[in-house]
């Protein structure tokens, strides 16, 4: 129910994520995967594919693996046209959302094949396996399919509170345990929907002026609130 006051029109303020190594959430669906990419660069292969679904925390792992061996990032759609020498210069690179069908395959098959020769270390981040990305290049699936998986997993319910509180954090907000227990027990489990839940309600709790309610919570999740606003 309204309040009386009108809504406040919600600027698109940027927020500063957390992204480095010590900000990245651990749990049983991501251990394994994680422990992996810190191994490096004791590596059993130069290539490694990073594989998980939409919010896993693919581009949070790989920037902090960028970081610490001086890799440059590219988004695998702007391969074409890249010196691929030049990408592997630092002995290392990081190839993100591979699995695009913009991506061009020939530039990747250059990348892999100029690593090779380097012995540069290569990580590719990406949604599924080679298998699943329609690739039409013969010779680049068999290369993909010798490299190294790592996978992440969907999240058990103590990860994904870790991940809500650390989205909250992220934006400056502060809800109670309630507000988060109340959110997880009801939302989708999948980091994808714990970064679209927490930025639709920092979204109104701009406009609204006031801070996040499990009321407010109860309304964007189409759920009875089972407390006051």
């Amino acid at each position: 129910m309204s309040n009386g006051r009108p809504k406040q029109l919600p600027l698109a303020l940027p927020h500063e994520a957390a992204l480095g190594r010590a900000d990245f959430l651990v749990g049983e669906s991501n251990a394994d995967a994680t422990s992996f990419i810190d191994a490096w660069p004791d590596w059993p292969a130069l290539v490694v594919l990073l594989i998980g679904p939409s919010g896993s925390g693919k581009s949070h792992l790989a920037r902090a693996w960028a970081d610490r061996s001086a890799a440059p990032i590219v988004v695998a759609e702007d391969l074409a046209g890249q010196d691929p020498m030049k990408l592997v210069g630092r002995g290392a690179v990081a190839v993100e959302d591979a699995d695009d069908p913009a991506m061009d395959e020939t530039a990747l098959f250059h990348l892999l094949n100029a690593a090779r020769g380097r012995g540069a270390s290569v990580l590719i981040t990406a949604h599924s396996v080679p298998a699943d990305w329609g690739l039409t290049l013969p010779d680049l699936l068999s290369r993909l399919r010798a490299a190294q998986p790592a996978i992440l997993g969907p999240p058990d319910d103590d990860l994904l509170r870790r991940v809500l509180v650390k989205l909250f954090s992220d934006r400056q907000m502060e809800p109670d345990i309630g507000l988060i227990d109340f959110v997880l027990a009801r939302m989708e489990r999948s980091f994808a929907a714990a970064n679209r839940i927490v930025e639709a309600l920092d979204r109104e709790s701009l406009a609204r002026g006031r801070r996040v309610t499990k009321a407010m919570a109860a309304e964007f999740l189409g759920v009875g609130s089972e407390a006051d606003d």
